[in-house]
């Protein structure tokens, strides 16, 4: 072969393989999930990184996620997957009162167990009894699952329910409003990322928080106590939902392959995730000489809490009587999955 002829060959190779990779390039879609949390929470440090994985690998490349951090108030990413903004993400339920009460089912204080239980049995739970309600519509939920016990982080050691009353308290809503009415705190609505920045300017006096914030947003920085009552008080209840226009587009074999990974999978391997946290939290607290105030079930302080919670499931029963549920059945079945799940573990 003459050396025009190679020449020509390799120029037809090269133009083959660049049109392939073009067509590669232009073929694969990009899936946006928005995000509000700093780096170091387990959303954004395993959850979204690990989904994104399984994403890829499922749709054999042709989906690819790229997250996208600081789209403001974690209430508005509903909206703004639900208007095409971005395609997908997550938020706290408890950020916009009346709209997701349903879910607020795995948050009532007494479940006491971890976040990886209460999430798998959310997400059953979202499936027999709450999607009906059509909550969430213009939004296809694909995942739902909690952060671990909430407890009290302070400036100063609460003790005792007297020395809380009247403190002003930043709670994040859901649950934790009605726990914050009954030991008569101050509350002090703010989404999670100020925290930080309103116990060190002396805004607040407390937080209602799971452990693994003293390591996330660095609490055992502004918060050297935490007030850690047997199972914890609450859980907190978070949904990962996605653009239903957008799913609709996609290829049937990719949209499947994206919710194959989605559903019990991602819910379990997010509360795990949390759970994660939480250890890592505690370890961090230790290190840095916080006063962990580990109540026992007999102490004087955690018999009041059990008292003070009394009636707390039944009025969250009534509360949703409007929601065309059963929601008696279903915060049994949901109370009974998650302790059977975490006695299996």
């Amino acid at each position: 072969m003459n050396n025009k002829n190679m020449l020509s060959k390799v120029k037809m190779a090269l133009a083959v393989g660049a049109l392939t990779l073009s067509s590669s390039a232009w073929s694969e879609t990009v899936l946006r999930v928005g995000t509000w949390l700093p780096p170091t929470n387990p959303q954004n440090e395993t959850v979204w990184p690990t989904w994104a994985k399984w994403v890829e690998e499922a749709t054999e490349g042709r989906v690819r996620v790229e997250v996208e951090e600081g789209l403001g108030h974690p209430k508005t990413l509903f909206q703004l997957v639900e208007d095409g903004v971005i395609n997908a993400s997550f938020s706290y339920h408890g950020y916009v009162p009346g709209r997701f009460e349903l879910p607020q089912a795995v948050e009532q204080p007494g479940l006491g167990v971890s976040a990886e239980a209460a999430s798998v049995a959310l997400w059953r739970t979202y499936e027999k009894y709450f999607e009906q309600a059509d909550e969430f519509a213009g939004l296809k939920v694909i995942g739902m699952f909690t952060h671990g016990p909430g407890y009290i982080h302070s400036k100063e050691p609460i003790t005792s329910w007297d020395q809380i009353k009247g403190k002003k308290i930043r709670i994040g809503g859901g649950v934790q409003s009605a726990l914050g009415e009954r030991m008569g705190i101050t509350p002090v609505a703010a989404p999670a990322p100020k925290v930080y920045e309103m116990l060190q300017q002396g805004v607040i006096d407390g937080v209602f928080m799971p452990m693994g914030e003293q390591k996330a947003l660095r609490l055992s920085e502004v918060a050297p106590n935490v007030t850690m009552i047997p199972g914890g008080m609450y859980l907190g209840s978070f949904s990962i939902f996605i653009d239903p226009y957008f799913l609709e587009e996609l290829d049937p074999k990719d949209r499947d392959a994206i919710l194959s990974v989605s559903g019990e999978k991602l819910s379990q391997m997010a509360g795990k995730a949390w759970d994660g946290i939480d250890a890592a939290g505690y370890k961090v607290a230790q290190e840095n000489g916080v006063n962990l105030i580990e109540l026992k079930e007999s102490d004087p302080m955690s018999q009041e809490f059990f008292s003070m919670i009394k009636g707390m499931k039944q009025e969250w029963v009534e509360s949703v009587a409007d929601r065309g549920v059963d929601a008696q059945e279903a915060i049994d079945y949901l109370w009974k999955n998650a302790r059977d799940y975490e006695n299996a573990k």
